[in-house]
């Protein structure tokens, strides 16, 4: 949330720049840019955590929680397809930065490894979110609740440990 602070604080930093001051920087568009692909990578994991993605609800939110389970595990499969084609592509691309110290085609010319490393770990951030809605919805699949789930899960750790 606070990287879209950073995105404005550059793009107003730029903006008085260019019109106040007339000295304009080659580096502001494409670091908000960055920034911008940083925000949109990370947070569609903390997203997910939140149920903030879009869903079309005037059906779903009719459904019982295990249809709703159903659908969501549906919809796990297929996006986990796309997160590991991400994955691998994130990988691939990163592999080939590092190698070759690969820049931007900009007149400030960045390497662009360190946003790679930044939106590579966003999609791992995500395919865990992923997983553990995948789990969750399993579980409510066999008619436990996420708490049920976890109480049971504490009191059979609790009982190892007394034992």
């Amino acid at each position: 949330m606070y990287l879209v602070f950073g995105m404005i604080g550059v793009l107003f930093f730029e903006t008085i720049s260019r019109t106040v001051f007339n000295h304009p920087w080659i580096w502001t568009v494409e670091m908000a840019q960055f920034i911008m692909a940083a925000y949109y990578t990370l947070g569609g994991a903390y997203t997910l955590l939140m149920d903030g993605h879009v869903r079309m609800d005037l059906t779903y939110a009719r459904w019982s929680p295990k249809n709703k389970a159903v659908s969501d595990v549906l919809t796990i499969v297929i996006i986990m397809v796309y997160l590991v084609i991400l994955l691998v592509g994130g990988f691939l691309s990163l592999e080939y930065s590092l190698k070759y110290k690969q820049k931007s085609y900009s007149s400030w010319a960045p390497q662009v490894s360190p946003i790679k490393i930044i939106m590579l770990f966003g999609m791992v951030l995500m395919t865990l979110q992923v997983i553990a809605e995948f789990f969750k919805d399993l579980g409510t699949l066999r008619g436990k609740s996420t708490a049920q789930a976890t109480e049971q899960a504490t009191e059979q750790a609790t009982e190892k440990e007394k034992s």
